[in-house]
């Protein structure tokens, strides 16, 4: 395939991945940003990532036209919810004006940044990222969005807000109308839809590995990603019904509990497997110097962190069991005073030991941070949800704190597993 086609495709799905963080976030209720402003963000994230696009894409013009058709197409996931009125069908006048023009639009604004960037363009591309490594990063950054979004619904416990599954209210899924999309509906349809933006990232990136990468483990790897996507996708819609079933009457829905908290464990399980796709896909992966570890003991390195990551398996759990179920919350909470010295000492072992190695030390540091973050964010939900429970004014702490934890552990979750993986190479750029 063709480096212009797989820098589109990156460029496309990489602004509509920004674009609808920038939209989810303006239409949260406690936000609520004027249509005119989260437009205007629209627009602008175009033309932003149209720009470092260009500034490093080897033809910042057809990458521009394409990538901005690839962003026109996607947006039309979210297009039907805004054509849709109280019936259950969109306006065929309508969508012939507006999606010729929405993706001539995209068009417009990517090519646009795309231009700008082509004159301030750095010299020669990093070599840490090539072939199709930024698309997987893309992947994993979806993913990262998706899992504040999800936790938002556990938090706002809407989970059962929408209660029929694939349809929402009877309406195909694309098609739920954005004025009905209020309250807790808007936060379990959100939800959805970022989903679906996921599972067809996650199959572009699996194709993109096949026709890209010559390893075969590397292509196998990225259909276990589709196959895992496609079964969380499922796990969530059988969380809601308990069966499948087209029905949209709530007596004959089964709601799981269990099912939740399989579905929240396991997302966070293929996100690291994107963060380890995405390591094992960069450049500087690819092109090992021959150089050998500063570091005395690796094999004690490996075993570090292969305890770190299976204990972070653990916690994950634990950490599902009391969000949904509220139990075990002294478990949750010993647990986590196993793992963070060890991740601040795994860090600091990985910083101080390979001082030739920039990758290595970088991510030392990141999991020395991101592990003080999440401390502190578990004492802030604990404040939240405990402490201060039933207060009239934690409600918007605890919201944030539990989301904010959540979140922030699947962030440390991946630096983990990235950790883990370079810690394994016998040799580095």
């Amino acid at each position: 395939m063709k480096t212009g086609t797989v820098e589109a495709l990156t460029l496309g799905f990489g602004t509509t991945v920004a674009m609808w963080a920038v939209g989810y976030v303006g239409r949260l209720p406690a936000v609520m940003l004027p249509s005119q402003v989260i437009l205007l963000l629209f627009l602008a994230c175009g033309f932003v990532c149209g720009t470092i696009a260009g500034m490093r894409a080897t033809d910042p013009i057809r990458t521009g036209v394409l990538g901005g058709v690839v962003t026109g197409l996607l947006n039309l996931l979210i297009l039907g919810s805004v054509l849709s009125g109280s019936g259950q069908s969109v306006s065929l006048p309508a969508a012939a004006i507006w999606i010729p023009g929405s993706i001539l639009v995209s068009v417009a604004l990517v090519l646009s940044g795309a231009l700008v960037g082509r004159l301030v363009r750095v010299p020669e591309p990093p070599v840490e990222i090539v072939g199709p490594s930024r698309f997987v990063w893309v992947a994993a950054a979806a993913t990262f969005l998706l899992l504040a979004v999800g936790g938002l619904v556990t938090s706002k416990q809407a989970g059962l807000a929408v209660v029929d599954w694939p349809n929402s209210y009877g309406y195909n899924m694309f098609l739920y109308p954005l004025s009905r999309m209020t309250g807790g509906i808007y936060y379990e349809h959100a939800h959805r839809l970022f989903g679906s933006l996921v599972g067809l990232t996650t199959v572009v990136m699996a194709v993109l590995l096949q026709r890209c990468d010559t390893r075969a483990w590397v292509r196998r790897v990225g259909w276990i990603a589709v196959a895992m996507v496609v079964a969380q996708g499922i796990l969530g819609g059988l969380r809601v019904t308990g069966s499948f079933t087209l029905s949209t009457a709530q007596e004959d829905m089964n709601p799981s509990l269990m099912l939740a908290l399989v579905h929240g464990v396991f997302g966070q399980l293929f996100f690291a497997t994107l963060v380890g796709l995405g390591v094992v896909t960069t450049g500087r992966w690819l092109q090992p110097s021959g150089c050998t570890s500063g570091d005395p003991k690796p094999d004690t390195a490996l075993l570090l962190g292969r305890i770190l990551v299976v204990l972070m398996v653990v916690q994950l759990v634990l950490g599902a069991l009391q969000r949904h179920m509220e139990v075990l919350l002294w478990v949750h909470i010993t647990m986590a005073s196993v793992i963070a010295p060890l991740a601040v000492g795994y860090g600091l072992r990985t910083w101080m030991l390979n001082r030739l190695h920039p990758v290595r030390r970088k991510l030392g540091m990141w999991l020395m941070a991101v592990t003080a973050t999440q401390v502190f964010l578990g004492i802030a939900a604990f404040a939240g949800t405990i402490v201060l429970k039933g207060q009239d004014t934690s409600s918007l702490f605890a919201l944030t704190a539990a989301t904010m934890h959540q979140w922030c552990g699947a962030l440390l979750f991946g630096f983990a597993v990235a950790a883990l993986l370079w810690n394994g190479r016998a040799d580095l750029p």
